[in-house]
């Protein structure tokens, strides 16, 4: 240390101070600025992009609330609509068993009908033959008895005492 203290030049001390001050003033110019401005700019856009972040992260947790609410109301819209589904079924299913209850009555009923007026028309049948018989049976029997003249008289006679009586 002795020895720089001996081997210390004034001259050169001033040239050096001279020449730090005026590399310090280059610098200042030429360097420190454009890179205190870039160190600026890349803060300002550090925190840019975390407000951007920031505002991102409650867009999405916004949306994810939105979307959240528009499934619950697509839920319950759907659960209204099956359940709209279920009773219009149920409805349907109703009206078609009260129709084809009242579509069997009504095919009972003319079944019924039908049943009886083609037993009404046997019936006429029936009495029609049976008429028809009855009268061929006395034609024959009236022949028979009629054809002697004894028993003609008896017959007339019976049939004058049945006439009184009534």
């Amino acid at each position: 240390m002795e020895k720089l203290i001996e081997q210390f030049s004034l001259g050169l001390f001033v040239w050096m101070l001279v020449i730090f001050i005026g590399l310090i003033l280059l610098l200042k110019k030429f360097a420190w600025k454009p890179i205190l401005d870039a160190v600026n700019e890349r803060e300002e856009g550090i925190k840019n992009a975390l407000a951007s972040a920031e505002r991102a992260k409650l867009d999405m947790q916004n949306l994810t609330a939105s979307n959240e609410r528009l499934l619950a109301e697509a839920r319950a819209e759907r659960d209204t609509l099956l359940k709209e589904a279920r009773e219009i079924k149920e409805k349907m299913i109703n009206d078609a068993k009260s129709e084809a209850q009242a579509q069997g009555e009504k095919m009972i009923a003319q079944a019924k009908a039908a049943i009886e007026s083609e037993k009404n028309a046997a019936m006429v049948e029936l009495k029609n033959q049976v008429s028809s018989l009855s009268i061929e049976i006395a034609e024959k029997v009236l022949k028979s008895e009629l054809s002697n003249t004894e028993a003609q008289t008896k017959l007339v006679e019976k049939m004058l005492g049945d006439a009184k009586l009534n």
